[in-house]
C-alpha cells in the first residue's frame, strides 16, 4: 500500500529511491560479521525496481 511504502522509501533530490538494505531480520548466525556490518544503512534501488516504486506508490514520484 501507499501507507506501507512511504514507511519504507523516499526520493533523494535527483529522484532515485533509497530503501533500507534487506536481510537482517532473522537467521544471521549464518552471516560473518562482515556480511552483517555490511547490510547497515541504507541502498539506492536498482532503477528498473525504483520505477516501480515511483510509478505505483510514491505520491510526489
Amino acid at each position: 500500500t501507499k501507507s506501507g511504502a512511504k514507511k519504507r522509501f523516499r526520493l533523494t533530490g535527483t529522484g532515485k529511491v533509497i530503501a533500507a538494505q534487506a536481510g537482517k531480520r532473522h537467521g544471521m548466525i549464518k552471516r560473518t560479521n562482515n556480511q552483517i556490518r555490511n547490510l547497515r544503512g541504507t541502498t539506492i534501488l536498482c532503477e528498473s525496481d525504483a520505477r516501480i516504486i515511483r510509478k505505483s506508490f510514491l505520491p510526489n514520484g
